[in-house]
């Protein structure tokens, strides 16, 4: 459906944008605000497109449950389009407040429009048959309707059942007493759907957190703010940035693992897209130290330079693959920051179509390239240097698994620092952490930030 001038509305918007993740494996947090700028839609339209986007992305795995059952045959039987379609109606009607027959009309609208009048009538006869049912209800009948009981949870959770175990998993290593392990899972899987608050940071030496701020519990430099906070990062000139507060503390762990001498030289390995470089290097222009940022992707390079402009000298961009910088640099860095290529089973309130995307074996494939990565951080690490090791998943593979092994890999080099207590001195607030004292696990459940995973390491 289009406005009086032709414009795209809200649902077609949504259903496009949809579209493209799906077909293109676009990302709705870079496309969505592309087409909503061309759209001229109004900002309660606005609003209304982006809910609709996300909000279908986030329940897509509960959404189809309910569309299984509705339409009497297997979700993998539906055509892709249609199925796209479906699950905008299905949010509508189990998630949002909008009426029952506006929500099927103007869907059903949509799909005639997008996918053609053929299909109309089986979309307008499976979305009246969800509508007769309550939300409270469909949730009742979709755990009747699983195979297993981690088939339930991850419907009702909307989430792939291999996430859904690993998670459990890596909340179990922690071995936390007196904690409900399937409530915590509930917990995690419902912070993971719900939307988060844009954060933000002010770069040390830049511009003070603003006084309408409401500061993070736990950066020193993180704060959200109330109305439009992408204004005051325009007109910040680069001081604030766009950043959750889990890899602020990922950077300030590194920096706080040990005081800060002038002539430093520091390395972030994988810099893309630049926000904990940004971060690193500002600290290291307050301490008279340097930092070399580099990453291997040349768009993301650009992105890095972008990040780090208003530091000046303070930090070099080069590109480069972080596995390759060895033989150049042996035993330069005081220290490093592998924020390793993970699969980012952290982030998934913030990109809900990558838990869509991931499969088991990818943890196998990353790990073997983490495992590269932390062997030539080692190498270009001076003797006594610190490694902060860092993925944005909280997977057994990508994160405790992950240093064990380079701990044997590098036995009598390698030690572990306890990064539990240095992040805590660093922190404004104390920390709820659990498990090993060597190694920190953010959670949005409980931290309110990505499933930030971070180790700091020192070189013997």
């Amino acid at each position: 459906m289009s406005g009086p001038s032709g414009a795209p509305s809200a649902r077609r918007i949504a259903y496009d944008v949809l579209t493209a993740v799906r077909e293109s494996d676009a990302y709705a947090n870079l496309l969505l605000p592309v087409r909503l700028e061309r759209s001229g839609l109004s900002a309660a339209d606005a609003g209304l497109a982006t809910e609709l986007t996300y909000g279908t992305l986030r329940m897509r795995g509960f959404y189809d449950a309910v569309i299984r059952i509705a339409a009497h045959r297997e979700i993998d039987q539906i055509e892709p389009a249609v199925r796209d379609v479906l699950r905008l109606g299905a949010h509508q009607l189990l998630s949002m407040r909008v009426p029952s027959h506006a929500a099927v009309n103007e869907t059903v609208r949509v799909a005639g429009e997008a996918i053609g009048r053929g299909r109309v009538g089986f979309v307008n006869g499976v979305l009246r048959g969800i509508a007769r049912t309550k939300p409270e209800k469909w949730r009742e009948r979709v755990a009747a309707d699983a195979t297993s009981a981690d088939e339930a949870i991850a419907e009702l959770g909307s989430h792939p059942v291999w996430i859904v175990r690993a998670l459990r998993q890596s909340l179990a290593a922690e071995r936390r007493e007196g904690v409900d392990l399937e409530a915590e899972l509930a917990a995690l899987l419902e912070a993971d759907n719900a939307a988060p608050r844009v954060n933000l940071v002010s770069l040390p030496g830049g511009e003070p957190v603003p006084e309408a701020a409401e500061r993070n519990p736990y950066s020193p430099y993180g704060f959200t703010l109330p109305g439009d906070p992408f204004r005051l990062v325009r007109d910040s000139g680069g001081w604030v940035r766009v950043q959750d507060e889990g890899s602020q503390l990922a950077a300030l762990a590194l920096v706080a693992a040990r005081p800060v001498r002038a002539g430093e030289r520091w390395l972030d390995m994988c810099a893309g897209p630049g926000g904990k470089a940004a971060l690193l290097g500002a600290e290291a222009r307050r301490g008279g130290a340097t930092l070399v940022a580099n990453e291997v992707v040349p768009a993301r390079v650009g992105l890095v330079r972008n990040a780090v402009a208003v530091l000046g000298d303070a930090v070099e961009v080069v590109e480069g693959d972080g596995r390759g910088i060895p033989a150049e640099h042996a035993g330069e860095f005081d220290r490093v920051l592998l924020d390793a290529p993970c699969t980012g089973l952290g982030a998934l309130r913030r990109r809900p179509e990558s838990r869509w995307r991931k499969e088991p074996r990818d943890v196998a494939e990353l790990s073997r390239l983490q495992a590269s990565l932390i062997d030539a951080a080692v190498e270009v690490l001076r003797p006594g240097g610190i490694l902060a090791y860092v993925t944005c998943s909280p997977h057994l593979g990508e994160t405790r698994i992950a240093v064990a092994e380079a701990l044997r890999r590098h036995a009598g080099a390698l030690e572990e620092l306890p990064t539990q207590e240095i992040l805590q001195g660093a922190a404004d607030q104390p920390l709820d952490l659990a498990g090993d004292p060597a190694q920190v696990q953010l959670w949005p459940h409980r931290h309110n930030t990505d499933a930030m995973f971070i180790a700091l390491l020192r070189k013997a």
